[in-house]
């Protein structure tokens, strides 16, 4: 009974687990990248380190040393790596320190200078401990945990939609990889505790060949869409000059015989085209390439002024669009282009006959007039889940069933210390009040 009962519960925790819209797998080829960048940073930050003067007696020997500065810092044997359950492990050894220091001795006994020598070496040492491991554990737990603030988590698009890239759970290491899971959802501003329910295939990260792998799903664009859907985004009408010219013409042509029925006193009025999505567009990802369906209404009217409008014709429109996913420094992009169109009459099959001459200028103002102004707002991308000043170069998207994946290199843009000065928390300038470790980790 208990056997079943551990059964059942660990089937509902599967089924209430949230899948990932998106997934970012950093590899062990950009670890030395990292490394590099995470070392200098280190030196950057011990070599402005201040040591405090050190004076005394001991026995017949007086000492007092004095204006110590780190002149020099060479960290030249380390290691960065995977480690499971711990996720990064960073080792350091053989490391070494010049410095400059004023002494002032005074002595009563000939021949102590190797004894001189051993109490200078072990003070600085002494020194040097406790004022090092501090500046290490501030370096680590505040200064690049304001690096990792600058990661959008949950973030405004533009001034209609944002997105959510929230941890679903802790990262997973393995001894080549860091896998992490998240939530990749869009939302509307409007509605912020809005969620599209995640039915989609979850995202697989499989290669390991380039410094950093990300996977969308389906769910990651369906959620966009849906959510510009739902803030009223994805409508588009034209009026008067604004409706091509030799499409007004051929309108105009063909409903004269509506116009003249309904009200010819308004045959000169300008006319109106409006374009509505009835349901939120949905994407398909297959290996031969992404495309997004979209159904739409088309409404033509007169639009007299001072008086109601005159509605001509309400058609309904079906289009296919292929998309090519691009990613440009931290930036996922989106280019549509129109590959199949169709509009055809709610009312009746005749209508629909009628319609046919419509098909080509329609498509043809699609291509022209309403395309570009999409591209152009797709174009400015959605940022993805990065810290400031690393990009992504040299991008590869690959197509599965149901998602895609996008491998690519780092490119530090910024150097560490220019971020987290930029990012640096003000109340952390005394790196040996609060953020200090307790004494045990200090000395250790």
């Amino acid at each position: 009974m208990a056997l079943f009962g551990a059964l059942f519960l660990a089937l509902l925790a599967g089924a209430q687990a949230e899948l990932p819209g998106c997934k970012i797998r950093i590899t062990s080829k950009a670890l030395e990248l990292v490394k590099q960048e995470g070392l200098r940073f280190l030196e950057q930050e011990l070599e402005t380190i201040t040591i405090p003067d050190l004076r005394g007696k001991e026995g017949y020997f007086y000492y007092n040393i004095s204006e110590v500065k780190v002149t020099e810092l060479q960290l030249t044997s380390s290691e960065l790596h995977f480690q499971p359950e711990q996720e990064l492990m960073l080792q350091i050894s053989n490391a070494s320190l010049g410095l400059r220091f004023r002494r002032q001795l005074l002595y009563w006994f000939l021949k102590v200078y190797e004894f001189l020598s051993t109490f200078i070496t072990s003070g600085m040492r002494f020194l040097l401990n406790q004022q090092i491991c501090p500046v290490l554990y501030h370096a680590g737990m505040v200064l690049l945990n304001s690096l990792l603030d600058t990661v959008p988590v949950r973030s405004n698009v533009d001034e209609l939609v944002g997105i959510d890239y929230s941890l679903l759970k802790d990262p997973a290491a393995s001894a080549s990889n860091l896998d992490m899971d998240f939530r990749g959802a869009f939302f509307p501003l409007a509605e912020g505790n809005w969620s599209l329910p995640n039915r989609a295939v979850e995202p697989q990260l499989r290669e390991e060949e380039r410094m950093v792998y990300v996977a969308f799903s389906e769910f990651f664009f369906d959620s966009a869409m849906e959510s510009y859907f739902r803030a009223g985004a994805l409508k588009l009408s034209l009026v008067g000059d604004k409706v091509p010219h030799d499409l007004d013409m051929l309108l105009r042509a063909t409903y004269f015989g509506s116009i003249v029925l309904l009200s010819p006193a308004v045959i000169d009025s300008p006319l109106k085209l409006e374009l509505r999505v009835l349901a939120p567009p949905r994407c398909t990802i297959k290996p031969s390439g992404t495309t997004v369906s979209v159904t739409a209404s088309v409404t033509i009217a007169l639009v007299p002024s001072d008086q109601p409008e005159v509605q001509l014709s309400s058609m309904i429109m079906d289009t296919r669009l292929s998309a090519k996913v691009a990613l440009r420094g931290k930036a996922l992009r989106v280019q549509l282009d129109l590959r199949r169109f169709r509009i055809y009459s709610n009312q009746s099959a005749l209508e629909s006959l009628a319609l046919i001459p419509l098909q080509t200028p329609l498509k043809t103002m699609l291509q022209i007039g309403v395309m570009p102004m999409l591209n152009e707002r797709m174009w400015r991308g959605v940022q993805i889940p990065l810290p400031e000043g690393i990009n992504f170069v040299r991008e590869v998207v690959t197509n599965h069933a149901g998602f895609l994946t996008i491998g690519a290199d780092l490119h530090f843009a910024k150097g560490l210390r220019e971020v987290i000065e930029k990012n640096r928390p003000v109340s952390t300038s005394d790196t040996s009040a609060s953020s200090a470790p307790p004494p045990a980790t200090t000395a250790a």
